[in-house]
């Protein structure tokens, strides 16, 4: 089965209508999107998604940014895909990510990083609980088209 990622464009990359420009990034490496939508996340979803980094000075921050507007969420599928959407996002801290990546072309700085990936497999499934039901993935995607165009 191939891998699986969860990625997040953030409410500044949504605002500032780069929601194509990054999707179109995955589809053109030939990653699958298995799951997408748009919405604003609860305090809780939010506080459930950084839970990591609660009682660091930051994280009220991370969370009023989270909920500030929606997001899109995506499940994005194929082999290697958690390094590698990770490596497509570049750095953290913009100035620091490689020519080419999605921070390097539309960060504005650290806080506002347009774009949030998973960074291991136990961190993927977490986040993709928190955002997606089972039910709301099409992970066969290819087949159920096979389906479709075999029933016309």
């Amino acid at each position: 089965m191939a891998e699986r990622t969860f990625v997040a464009i953030k409410p500044d990359g949504v605002k500032r209508n780069l929601i194509g420009k990054i999707i179109t990034r995955f589809e053109e490496k030939g990653y699958k999107i298995i799951g997408l939508k748009l919405l604003i996340p609860t305090t809780e979803m939010a506080a459930s998604h950084y839970a990591e980094h609660e009682g660091k000075p930051f994280y009220p921050r991370l969370i009023k940014y989270l909920t500030s507007g929606p997001i899109v969420a995506m499940v994005v599928q194929g082999p290697n895909v958690i390094a590698e959407s990770r490596r497509m996002m570049g750095a953290t801290k913009p100035e620091n990510a490689e020519a080419g990546t999605i921070r390097f072309e539309y960060a504005i700085c650290q806080e506002y990083n347009i774009i949030h990936g998973s960074d291991s497999p136990e961190s993927a499934e977490r986040e993709i609980a928190i955002y997606f039901k089972e039910e709301e993935l099409c992970p066969n995607w290819n087949t159920m088209l096979e389906v479709i165009m075999d029933a016309k």
